[in-house]
């Protein structure tokens, strides 16, 4: 049985051989259980159109069922000398079922395998990152309750500004998350089309039933297009990285306003001992490296687009070996990316909120220029005149600042609106679709 799909009578040079494998045996492990699933199906349904007799059917689906639990608990193992996980597959049912083993190729090519196992792990990692997400909303708005009456300064351009408040600040994380997960549904149902059937990319003579395969990997619909099916490889990794990418930007964000108000000179979070780090010489240092690799590693996870997109740029139609280098740039850019969402989620409570005396620190006395403004246009004082005479009080150091805030508007200090926070998060968890593909996939497996 060759190790290579595409083998033939001649020896490849080796040292060609290891240049062109790359990092693709390694990779190819978390492929696994994805690849077995893609040949359950395609098995399944080229014993129903008659290319692949019932029995031998029945027992590659055995042997494949097996495969999935060996792939599923980590113990699956690419051999030495063998390509990848698709020839792995394809030597463990010939070793065990010989000819029948052979047969599982029929309509399909590596190209149209890599493609349906890629978006299937895909699917499969958008779900944990999108729930991992989700539990972040939900708990920063949970923080954001519990804070709600701890007031700190905002600022613009970093100068004090406006009165703020944790209930605000957390809260503003907890939404922006969510306009990150609406960019995850709309690469969700991109990745959501099954490309299986569409081979080297312009399809097969057989008669393939490809709404088949789809219904049984529980894919939303096909990929339509052969050509197109084969087009969506770069093009799917493009769109995962920019999601990769917007989520990051809002994280990291978040990483620095830690790491910024942690600091003794503005004092509004304070990181327990354990959560942070010391210093070799300073006796009196604890740092927040822990927010501070979150938000570099968040950093260069948004220079991913422009990997791929240089990665991409002027191919032609049609499969090109390039892409085999997508897989290096993705997979451990989301396994950073979910490693980040983990450790926020495990820092951000353990972080001690610390409320400010706002009206009576002469740092943030003019916080309330915009509230006392607003008071005397509520006497009758027209808002250019009101403006002016509070700019003029402050410039003459006689400002006194109001005691009373009267926030009441929705999102405001007075008014979070967190039920319809928590009510958007769950409209867009809820169009995702996860439990269909999870129901398809436990049937073809089970």
């Amino acid at each position: 049985m060759p190790t290579k799909l595409w083998e033939k009578d001649y020896d490849l040079d080796q040292k060609i051989a290891d240049f062109t494998v790359g990092r693709d045996r390694e990779l190819d492990l978390e492929l696994a259980p994805f690849d077995v699933l893609g040949s359950l199906a395609h098995v399944t349904m080229l014993s129903e159109v008659g290319l692949l007799d019932a029995g031998a059917a029945r027992r590659c689906q055995g042997k494949l069922k097996e495969l999935y639990t060996t792939a599923s608990t980590g113990d699956f193992v690419i051999e030495d000398g063998v390509e990848d996980v698709h020839s792995q597959v394809e030597l463990m049912l010939t070793r065990e079922l010989g000819d029948d083993g052979k047969k599982i190729h029929s309509g399909r090519s590596r190209n149209d395998q890599v493609l349906v196992d890629l978006r299937l792990y895909f699917r499969h990692r958008i779900q944990g990152i999108a729930e991992r997400t989700a539990e972040l909303s939900r708990t920063l708005t949970e923080l954001s309750e519990e804070h709600k009456n701890k007031l700190i300064p905002g600022y613009t351009h970093l100068q004090v500004a406006m009165v703020s408040s944790f209930g605000l600040w957390f809260g503003a994380y907890a939404e922006a998350l969510i306009d990150d997960l609406r960019m995850w549904q709309g690469v969700y149902d991109v990745v959501d089309q099954n490309p299986l059937g569409s081979a080297a990319g312009y399809g097969s003579s057989f008669p393939l039933n490809r709404d088949r395969t789809t219904e049984l990997l529980g894919f939303r619909a096909p990929v339509v297009n052969v050509v197109a099916a084969q087009m969506g490889r770069g093009k799917t990794e493009q769109l995962m990285a920019f999601a990769i990418a917007g989520l990051a930007q809002t994280v990291g964000r978040m990483a620095m306003d830690v790491c910024l108000y942690s600091s003794q000179n503005f004092g509004f979070l304070q990181l327990p001992p354990e959560l942070t780090t010391g210093s070799s010489i300073m006796p009196h240092k604890k740092n927040p490296d822990v927010f501070e690799l979150l938000r570099g590693r968040c950093n260069l996870l948004q220079s991913l687009p422009g990997q791929i997109s240089q990665l991409t740029t002027n191919l032609p139609s049609g499969y090109h070996r390039d892409f085999q280098l997508l897989k290096e740039a993705i997979f451990p850019a989301l396994d950073q990316l979910e490693d980040g969402l983990d450790i926020a989620l495990y820092a951000l409570p353990r972080t001690r909120v610390r409320a400010q005396e706002l009206p009576t620190d002469p740092r943030y006395t003019l916080l309330y220029t915009v509230e006392a403004v607003n008071n005397l246009v509520l006497e009758g004082v027209p808002f250019r005149d009101a403006y002016t005479q509070v700019g003029r009080d402050v410039e003459a150091g006689t400002f006194v600042p109001p005691t009373e805030l009267k926030h009441t508007h929705l999102g405001s200090l007075g008014n979070l609106g967190s039920e319809r926070i928590s009510g958007k998060l769950e409209e867009v968890m809820g169009a995702f679709g996860f439990e269909r593909a999870e129901v398809a996939l436990r049937e073809l497996a089970g």
